[in-house]
């Protein structure tokens, strides 16, 4: 099984790497190319980091458990390194893509917004069978994250994964603890786990800042479960018409 692990949290991120070798321990034939510099936020774009849009800077890396591993630093958004995967700029074009581990929940329908989840809504769109992983880590918890729980709950998916049909996409969060039970399906919650804040300062900017929902907890929500301490499941869908709509 051919498989892509990226995210939106930059090449450097230890989940990123925890990912790739729990796929890699898996048997899967991994690749991992993930943005040079933190990308989160960025949805589904297919957006280059800087410079000339016709061409996107890729430096070769080394990561540490990861021998054998190829690893590329991409200057670009989660969602074109996918497009780019597809296209074969890594190798062969990916069976399955992996993203995560996210530092952070990726609940509710803002996950719209996450660049984790993007990535794997892009590989979708060309045939990859897609899980984004997220750990439930509070913004601000000073704690070491518990990674391998995060691992341990996804490769208990691997399997069903590689055998759904091509464009499948699964959201896959858990808690941050020593251990997790398997995952509960689950619907997204109305909002998101953060918010975003606005304030005018007055002098010509914006300024934002991430606060906790008041109103997420939807209950029986992946947010309201999750907050119960139960790693959950989503299926998601791409973007698609709405044949219901009366306009």
């Amino acid at each position: 099984m051919k498989v892509l692990v990226t995210n939106d949290d930059g090449v450097e991120s230890p989940g990123l790497h925890a990912l790739a070798r729990g796929a890699r321990d898996h048997g899967w034939d991994v690749v991992v190319a993930a943005p040079a510099e933190e990308a989160s936020g960025t949805g589904a774009g297919l957006t280059a980091a800087a410079g000339d849009t016709r061409r996107v800077a890729v430096e070769r890396r080394e990561v540490p458990g990861l021998a054998g591993v190829p690893v590329y630093a991409v200057a670009a958004h989660p969602g074109l390194i996918a497009l780019l995967a597809a296209q074969g700029a890594f190798g062969e074009p990916p069976e399955v893509v992996l993203s995560g581990i996210n530092l952070g929940a990726n609940t509710g329908r803002a996950v719209l917004h996450s660049g984790t989840v993007g990535a794997a809504l892009t590989a979708s769109l060309h045939g990859a069978r897609a899980l984004a992983v997220s750990l439930d880590v509070a913004l601000d918890d000073e704690t070491d994250p518990h990674w391998d729980t995060a691992v341990t709950v996804a490769a208990g998916l691997f399997d069903r994964l590689a055998a759904l049909p091509p464009g499948s996409v699964l959201n896959l969060n858990v808690p941050d603890r020593a251990e997790s039970g398997p995952p509960r399906r689950a619907g997204l919650a109305e909002s998101g786990t953060v918010q975003v804040h606005v304030e005018d300062t007055g002098d010509g900017t914006i300024a934002l800042s991430a606060e906790l929902a008041e109103d997420y907890l939807t209950p029986g929500s992946d947010a309201a479960l999750l907050a119960e301490g139960h790693a959950t499941i989503t299926a998601l869908r791409s973007v698609a018409e709405d044949p219901d709509l009366v306009w």
